[in-house]
């Protein structure tokens, strides 16, 4: 391996506040913030503004978005999710109101008071369509967003923040589930500092299709990474496990498959997460380096105008100030999609 990072002297638990337990986050009116009447009106009054000003959804900013009470607490739930549990769900956008496009942008501006844009793959997308696209889940060129019906495993996703909305769910199933990563690293660490410090070593991941031209198509990356007191945690099993499809990608030893067999066993362990069954107006944001996020089986409607449908936000978060050069978006592995432009999911 090639890339070099600053390994800790000492490997320890760390960020002990932002440690739960499944009792810990068990009522839901902890984590969730449900919309009121007025700050339905500050939205609708907010999405007129911006329309009367662009007809590109790409182009509203915070300013084109006024939130003149709402934002303060938008401000209180991006301090949640880096600094607290991690998770938050916003409830309460009446969807059956807008059309998708309006009610897509909503979710926009609300994203915008939360952090900046973030694209998504190689292609720029800033604001994803999570639907059923025919993708198969051992096309090892497919992503997550693409591929409908069956489960997928935890995971973080490439960008500070990840943000979900549903406009339409699942005719059953498709449960969103999150997990403490920050109390998986504190628990290896206690029990087994001799795996998490191997996973503080870089480890292989497959571009899956998206590597710059003329690169290699696997990129390197550590799980855990530490910069000053904070953890910061990047795992995608598949992405690990389908990098070695490559020639020159060496075999995982045994050490690294019981360092990831010990990560997704804790992530199943009901002692460690949290389930929500994500409705209609419904928009969750998940800080990425303290909580991996998985999605259960679902059935879903023959009809193309009831599928389920999600848009979902990469966003970079403008309170965390410091952070290791990989996880800075044009020093990342992936900072060249930020060359691609802007562009929406078609």
């Amino acid at each position: 391996m090639n890339m070099k990072v600053d390994l800790p002297n000492k490997i320890e638990p760390l960020e002990l506040h932002a440690e739960w337990r499944a009792a810990d986050v068990a009522d839901a009116s902890q984590w969730t913030y449900r919309l009121t009447d007025s700050d339905v009106r500050e939205l609708d009054a907010a999405l007129k503004y911006a329309k009367a000003r662009t007809n590109d959804v790409l182009d509203i900013t915070r300013e084109l978005f006024p939130l003149p009470t709402l934002a303060a607490q938008i401000d209180k739930i991006e301090d949640e999710l880096i600094n607290g549990r991690g998770f938050k769900l916003i409830s309460g956008v009446p969807v059956e109101r807008y059309s998708d496009a309006d009610a897509s942008a909503i979710y926009w501006g609300i994203g915008m008071h939360l952090g900046n844009p973030w694209p998504q793959n190689k292609h720029g997308h800033l604001l994803g369509d999570v639907t059923d696209q025919g993708k198969s889940y051992g096309d090892p060129n497919s992503r997550g967003n693409e591929i409908g019906r069956v489960a997928f495993p935890y995971h973080t996703d490439g960008s500070d923040l990840v943000g979900l909305f549903c406009l339409r769910k699942a005719k059953s199933g498709g449960l969103s589930t999150v997990a403490n990563s920050v109390r998986i690293h504190n628990e290896m660490a206690r029990k087994r500092p001799d795996l998490a410090a191997l996973l503080y070593q870089p480890v292989i991941y497959d571009f899956r299709g998206e590597e710059p031209p003329g690169g290699k198509p696997y990129y390197e990356l550590p799980i855990y990474s530490r910069n000053a007191d904070r953890i910061f945690v990047r795992y995608i099993r598949s992405y690990i496990d389908s990098a070695r499809r490559h020639a020159d990608v060496p075999t995982l030893s045994r050490a690294y498959v019981e360092a990831f067999d010990m990560i997704d066993d804790m992530a199943h362990n009901p002692d460690f997460n949290v389930f929500m069954d994500l409705q209609p107006g419904d928009m969750q944001f998940v800080n990425n380096y303290h909580v991996l996020h998985a999605r259960t089986a679902y059935d879903d409607y023959p009809e193309p105008n009831r599928k389920r449908f999600l848009k979902r936000l990469w966003l970079e978060t403008r309170k965390l100030k410091d952070r290791p050069m990989y996880f800075q978006l044009e020093s990342s592995p992936k900072g060249w999609w930020a060359s691609k432009g802007r562009t929406k999911a078609s």
